[in-house]
């Protein structure tokens, strides 16, 4: 089906009474990813958050599902056809979903930052220090080739340590993998070499002898920058505005909390997720003064100008603050 004409069924979805009503039948789904940076989300889940802030605002009795979806792709179709009101995930899906749409029915914009932190990229090979030392007897494993947010930090890395003829390169080298299937084929042995993946995967690796990082995120940036955002349609927000409001504060109460305790958090994530991972691990990673869980959007516009200038997106934005709703525009963001 032809782009245009999802847009034009989601949004005549979204006009008309419905599931994805959520004043009107009293239910949202939220999708998240299965890695650390969704923390604020299971603790959303866990702790009945948002149904307590939609309460508090007079939406009694509303219905919070949460779905887990693999990649910012799946993501987007899922809000596009109106079977999830909330979004969240990389910041290169949302900035092409708002590319997208920005000016139709279903325009797509920003709720808020999630978290700031660094995705690494692990390998097993000795022979590759620098990107410059991989060879097609290598193979990279990421979330999703080309449109993860792992896949276009390494075309900006590539960018930045190969020269721009040669953003691309390291692409054919690319194979799709969730997290936990990455992690065992790069400690397996396979043909995968190298992950680039997220916490705490990959700091599970790190602890194999023989796995050590070639590529950190904010280095590719030169400076700390968002890994997760939620996202939702405008028509939403103006439907429904105060479970949108509610969401918003049940995430700024779910941050607040892991920011306040991080060993509570720490427990929380491995109670909730069940990847492997350990309370001393995950708490070691919250501790990380590179990891912050924050509502702030950081460094959104050096990837919508990347996006932009490689024609990933139609237009440049003016602003950081063109990508997300007003509610956190008096942030610090960039």
């Amino acid at each position: 089906m032809r782009r245009r004409d999802v847009l034009a069924g989601a949004a005549a979805l979204l006009a008309s009474p419905g599931p994805g009503r959520a004043e009107e039948v009293g239910a949202v789904a939220i999708a998240r990813q299965p890695s650390l940076g969704h923390l604020p989300l299971m603790l959303m889940e866990e702790q009945g958050l948002l149904q307590k802030a939609a309460a508090a605002r007079g939406v009694a009795g509303l219905q919070a599902r949460y779905l887990t979806l693999a990649g910012g792709a799946a993501m987007n179709d899922a809000l596009l056809s109106g079977q999830i009101q909330f979004a969240a995930g990389g910041v290169p899906p949302l900035v092409l979903l708002w590319s997208k749409t920005e000016g139709t029915a279903m325009a797509v914009k920003g709720v808020a930052a999630m978290n700031s932190m660094p995705l690494l990229m692990n390998s097993s090979n000795p022979k590759v220090r620098t990107l410059a030392d991989f060879t097609d007897r290598d193979k990279i494993a990421l979330p999703a080739v080309k449109v993860s947010v792992q896949a276009m930090f390494l075309q900006m890395a590539a960018e930045k340590e190969l020269g721009a003829a040669h953003r691309n390169d390291l692409d054919r080298l690319t194979i799709t993998l969730s997290h936990p299937d990455g992690m065992a084929a790069l400690l397996g042995g396979s043909e995968v070499t190298a992950h680039f993946t997220a916490a705490p995967i990959q700091e599970l690796e790190l602890r194999r002898p023989g796995i050590r990082t070639v590529l950190n995120s904010f280095d590719v940036l030169g400076e700390p920058s968002t890994f997760n955002v939620v996202w939702a349609s405008a028509a939403f927000a103006a439907a429904s505005p105060r479970v949108f409001e509610a969401f918003g504060a049940a995430l700024d109460e779910a941050l607040a909390g892991i920011v306040a305790d991080k060993a509570e958090a720490a427990r929380a994530y491995v109670r909730l997720a069940r990847d492997g991972s350990d309370v001393g691990l995950i708490t070691e990673i919250l501790n990380d003064p590179q990891v912050s869980f924050t509502a702030t959007p950081r460094a959104i516009g050096k990837v919508a100008d990347f996006m932009a200038r490689t024609g990933t997106i139609r237009r440049r934005p003016d602003s950081w603050k063109d990508l997300f709703f007003a509610g956190v525009h008096d942030k610090a963001g960039s």
